[in-house]
């Protein structure tokens, strides 16, 4: 068996499952079965959209993001349930879990998919054999569907397992690279999408393989650094490892409204942007972070969005410190057009116990106030010991041993 992994290679696996959110409604309710299924918000709201829905609902044109009264127009028969995130998080977990029963080169990278390096598995069979008894007890154990990719590197298992879906099971190497992804359009490949897509049309790049082929400095002087990672992945090239803690690093935490409708009031944008401070806020405070760049968006009427930072000297946390930036970004970029979606992003991140405070023509006299207090707690704790009286900051063997999840995956510990 082991004759069938390569010698210095690895092989990569990615599970991706199949309409994750709807699957789990099946595997909880059987009844819904076969019958087409939509996830999606509130329907009396604007952001009533469909989540995910079911292949059966799928087969009758019913897309991601289209509105719920679309889909209903389109199937009048359609099944709505509003998401449950408690259940799917349950899932997810169980799901990872049993991919660990293989290897501990797990990387889970979102609550519905995952990367395994299984170079070393070979004792448990070839590689199509573990893919296939992964996808018959996923589906069997767990009533989960899933497509898995075969390849190389973490961009090529990643293109192989949108290949066939649902229940698909699809190899890609290097060598096939010519005949199965150069054929595809760009927009297509993994970790481009719509939008970079049409940047690369007036140098007509159309397809992977014209990336492929294409002029490194021409696409990058386009696209920036990530014009040179996107051709090297276009020609196969990947060498990023499958990294289990990858999942518990984060960069970014923020969180994102659309409004009921497009609006120039002034009072209800301010209570949406104190409303996303606070929660932002909250995430800091539970990941044990402190924010040193402050990010907001505004999305139009039009649909035109908007980004704009500040970098700012004192790392914050609290939700009136995050919206006392964000209003002063707000007074300066509104056009006074009316505006459909407001988010906060909260940047650059660092651990709460390394955090530092600048002394400032703001902060110095609040500081001095507690000089004398700080100066009490360090008598207290060099004669009694760090534990006597701490200052609101937990210790390191206080911390919970549970990790937290990036911004991107922490649907996975928290309600989105």
């Amino acid at each position: 068996m082991k004759q069938m992994y390569p010698k210095k290679g690895r092989v990569i696996l990615h599970v991706d499952m199949n309409s994750f959110y709807a699957s789990v409604e099946v595997a909880y309710d059987p009844s819904l079965s076969g019958k087409p299924l939509a996830i999606a918000g509130n329907p009396e709201e604007r952001r009533g959209i469909i989540v995910t829905c079911s292949y059966e609902a799928r087969a009758l044109g019913i897309r991601t993001t289209m509105p719920l009264w679309e889909a209903k127009r389109l199937c009048p028969q359609l099944i709505v349930k509003t998401p449950n995130f408690d259940r799917y998080r349950k899932a997810s977990l169980a799901m990872f879990d049993y991919l660990r029963n293989y290897t501990h080169m797990v990387q889970p990278v979102s609550i519905d998919e995952g990367y395994m390096d299984i170079s070393d598995c070979y004792e448990m069979g070839s590689p199509i054999e573990i893919a296939e008894r992964i996808q018959k007890e996923l589906n069997e154990k767990l009533r989960l569907p899933c497509s898995i990719g075969i390849a190389p590197n973490k961009f090529l298992a990643k293109m192989a397992s949108n290949m066939k879906k649902p229940l698909g099971i699809t190899v890609l190497r290097k060598r096939d690279i010519k005949e199965k992804l150069w054929i595809l359009p760009v927009a297509e490949m993994h970790g481009v999408g719509a939008k970079t897509a049409d940047k690369l049309k007036p140098i007509q790049i159309l397809t992977i393989g014209d990336l492929a082929k294409a002029d490194v400095r021409q696409v990058k002087a386009i696209l920036g650094i990530n014009g040179e990672r996107i051709v090297a992945r276009a020609n196969g090239n990947d060498d990023r490892p499958v990294d289990p803690d990858a999942i518990y690093e984060f960069k970014s935490i923020g969180n994102s409204t659309t409004l009921r409708a497009d609006t120039t009031d002034e009072h209800e944008i301010s209570t949406v942007l104190q409303r996303l401070a606070e929660s932002v806020s909250r995430r800091l405070k539970r990941k044990e972070s402190l924010a040193t760049t402050i990010q907001l968006t505004i999305r139009y009427h039009d649909r035109k969005t908007v980004t704009r930072s500040k970098k700012i000297d004192n790392p914050i946390v609290e939700a009136k410190d995050l919206l006392l930036v964000v209003q002063q970004l707000w007074k300066k970029h509104w056009n006074e057009e009316p505006v459909r979606l407001l988010g906060i992003t909260t940047q650059d991140l660092i651990e709460k116990g390394s955090a530092y405070k600048q002394l400032d023509l703001f902060s110095y006299q609040e500081d001095a106030r507690k000089e004398p207090l700080y100066q009490t707690i360090e008598k207290l704790q060099s004669k009694f010991g760090q534990n006597v009286i701490k200052k609101g900051l937990p210790s390191k063997s206080e911390e919970s041993n549970k990790k937290g999840t990036s911004f991107n995956k922490d649907f996975l510990q928290d309600d989105r």
